[in-house]
């Protein structure tokens, strides 16, 4: 699932309105796989994240990967409208940093560095509008919300090059707790390859109160390419 997989820490400079931040544990088949933690805020109708990928456990001893994202935007009608991403990435083998802008909702790839050529399967980014990026994404799906908002985030998604989906189902209560299934979809943009290795990634997600008549994701379970996941929150 790679969105989930992506492992952040937080990043400073973010003012708070209205924030949310936290820190996960990932493991993968009971092996610590990294960390993931997000911080941003939403404020008269716009929005702004930011975190940081970076292996840790055994994965980290294999290979070092690390993930830089900011993003900023705007909320309207409930929806996410990302204004700038930016990103950088280390993979021990390459690094590389990208910046998408979005105009009336379109994203626009205005820097790749190094320069890439495009592959084969790549999308226009042109007919790509009312996508949003990963980094919102994480938020959206993460960040501590009231109750009548538990489960209530689905979007379709563009990294630059491959378009998904995502989204939560309805709510249920158990125990005090309210839980929700969800799915990560590869939808186009993907090598032949890798749809047939598998197109669809299901998850699901516990939220518990916190103060403030709120609830916040404690554990995330899921499907990856490696196996069972497990995300759970300091």
């Amino acid at each position: 699932m790679r969105i989930i997989l992506i492992l952040l820490t937080l990043l400073p400079g973010l003012a708070a309105a209205a924030p949310s931040q936290g820190t996960f544990d990932v493991y993968i088949r009971g092996l610590k796989a990294g960390t993931l933690a997000f911080a941003g805020e939403e404020a008269g109708g716009t929005y702004a994240a930011s975190g940081k990928l970076e292996s840790r456990g055994l994965l980290g001893l294999l290979r070092r990967v690390r993930y830089d994202a900011a993003v900023s935007g705007r909320i309207v009608g409930g929806r996410y409208v990302p204004a700038t991403y930016r990103e950088t990435t280390d993979t021990s083998r390459r690094q590389s940093s990208a910046v998408m802008e979005y105009r009336s909702g379109v994203p626009q790839l205005k820097r790749y560095s190094p320069p890439r050529e495009p592959d084969e399967d790549d999308l226009d980014p042109s007919g790509q509008g009312g996508t949003v990026d990963p980094m919102t994404a994480i938020w959206a799906l993460l960040r501590t919300v009231p109750q009548d908002e538990a489960c209530g985030f689905a979007a379709p998604m563009f990294d630059g090059a491959r378009r998904s989906w995502i989204g939560l189902g309805e709510p249920q209560r158990q125990d005090g707790a309210i839980l929700c299934t969800g799915e990560y979809r590869r939808v186009a943009g993907f090598s032949d390859r890798e749809m047939r290795e598998k197109s669809r990634f299901p998850f699901r997600v516990t939220y518990r109160p916190v103060p403030g008549g709120l609830w916040r994701i404690e554990r995330v379970e899921m499907d990856t390419l490696f196996g069972t996941g497990v995300m759970v929150r300091r």
